[in-house]
């Protein structure tokens, strides 16, 4: 699918870059088969006002239908901005204004380019930014993050592990931000442990990206995320049963969750609630705010973390 999507952007900036295309040399410029071409160009004709000029005279957009091509990558622009160093070669070839044709083109591109940039810091400046605790305000790297990760560009991070209170260089394929509690997180893969890995923005010291471009293979943040409460994930499947009092139970179904779980309102307006979890801590924590009025039932195991756990609350705060 995402192949056929990427030829299909290729498809209408071939058309728009030059009307009257044909379909062999569509199939040529996309690497397929005109076969392909004229399914592509059947499921575009339903969507955007491309059509047939006739038997033999290819292929245009009809109106003032047009789109903004300049998404240049750096490569491509590299490439753009060497046309002009060869023009003494070619010259004969040539029309005029080809210089200026460039220099308009190459500044547009740039324009485009940097306004892209202002957006991104913009964005990430709006984000607030806690601070740990144990250190003060530091650098903040959410920008060339967020960069890093719209270039798909590997960046090469000093990572601060507070377990171990150590700081480790890695380099990460950045994928994807999540934000879970005020607190940003990246995901991405790490080289250092050929696997995919979840890391506290907070905690970089230090952000390079690299000239060196990754794929992100089919990853899927949704599949990944599965069964995760919250942003710590676990081996583990965990099946919970709560019971909800009737007080809290319309504010249990107003919680905005990243798992979706199984709701059932018994007779007396109480509700039985129902998920699955790979990890405990950040579940049995989000269940402490409702307090009495929020049952395990199941795993039965954990009715007695809950009594050890109220046990050690009434030594502290006993008389």
């Amino acid at each position: 699918m995402t192949e056929r999507l990427i030829r299909l952007f290729r498809i209408i900036t071939l058309v728009q870059g030059k009307p009257g295309i044909k379909a062999k040399e569509l199939a040529e410029r996309c690497e397929t088969t005109e076969r392909t071409i004229y399914r592509d160009l059947e499921l575009l004709g339903a969507i955007m006002p491309i059509q047939s000029q006739g038997h033999g005279k290819g292929y245009a957009f009809f109106g003032d239908f047009s789109l903004y091509p300049l998404d240049f990558t750096d490569q491509e622009a590299l490439a753009f901005s060497v046309l002009p160093s060869l023009k003494d070669q070619i010259a004969s070839l040539l029309p005029p204004g080809f210089d200026t044709a460039c220099e308009k083109v190459l500044a547009a591109h740039r324009k485009e380019a940097a306004g892209k940039r202002r957006l991104v810091r913009d964005v990430a400046d709006m984000i607030q930014m806690g601070t740990p605790a144990y250190r003060e305000d530091g650098n903040r790297y959410l920008y060339d993050i967020i960069e890093a990760i719209l270039d798909c560009r590997t960046i090469r991070a000093v990572y601060h592990t507070q377990s171990r209170n150590e700081a480790t260089l890695r380099d990460i394929d950045p994928y994807c931000l999540v934000p879970r509690d005020h607190r940003y997180y990246l995901i991405g893969y790490c080289h250092n442990v050929r696997e995919v890995r979840t890391f506290r923005v907070s905690r970089f010291r230090q952000v390079d990206k690299l000239d060196r471009s990754f794929d992100r293979n089919g990853f899927d943040i949704r599949e990944y995320m599965k069964h995760t409460w919250s942003i710590e994930r676990g081996d583990a499947l965990i099946r919970f049963k709560v019971r909800f009092s009737p007080e809290v139970a319309r504010y249990v179904k107003e919680e905005e969750m990243f798992v979706k779980p199984d709701m059932r309102t018994e007779g007396d307006g109480s509700l039985i609630f129902e998920v699955t979890v790979n990890h405990d801590r950040e579940f049995l924590g989000w269940l402490a705010q409702y307090g009495p009025d929020a049952e395990i039932l199941e795993p039965a195991g954990y009715r007695k973390t809950m009594r050890e756990r109220l046990a050690r609350w009434l030594a502290l705060y006993g008389e």
